[in-house]
């Protein structure tokens, strides 16, 4: 039997939100604004898959995990986590917004708030905490000089 935290992903929560999206882009039908929101949709899923996937390349380079809620073996600071402390979970936000307006499910921008909250609550905060253990100062230092998210 799977244990909660090989169930407890980010990726499926990523689908769980983007299928409330598509689904109120169902029941919810709006009048389309043209092809720019296609076009915007599409750019900021590219553009978050790319920074995903940076990100994971720099986990790589450190040969650390980048599995949730398993013990890194390194502190990854540079890359795209310089800028943010959490680049792949952008990602995320960014492909789920990208979808919403690929949609045109415009009140599904709406879920990209409360995918945010989801995932600090249940991978963010405990992984900051781990961190925090394992690297104490060094940590700490990177944390003060890089925003969680932008």
């Amino acid at each position: 039997m799977p244990s909660r935290q090989m169930i407890d992903l980010p990726p499926l929560w990523l689908a769980l939100f983007a299928a409330l999206a598509w689904t109120q882009a169902r029941l919810l039908p709006l009048v389309a604004l043209g092809g720019w929101s296609g076009w915007a949709g599409w750019a900021l899923v590219a553009a978050g898959v790319a920074l995903m996937i940076t990100a994971m390349a720099a986990f790589r380079r450190h040969r650390t995990t980048v599995i949730p809620h398993r013990e890194a073996s390194a502190l990854v600071t540079t890359g795209p986590y310089r800028l943010s402390r959490n680049p792949i979970y952008l990602g995320d936000a960014m492909i789920l917004a990208g979808l919403a307006l690929i949609w045109e499910a415009w009140s599904g921008l709406l879920l990209v708030p409360a995918f945010v909250a989801v995932i600090s609550a249940r991978f963010i905060r405990p992984e900051e905490a781990r961190l925090r253990a394992a690297f104490g100062a060094a940590f700490e230092a990177w944390a003060s000089r890089t925003r969680r998210w932008i």
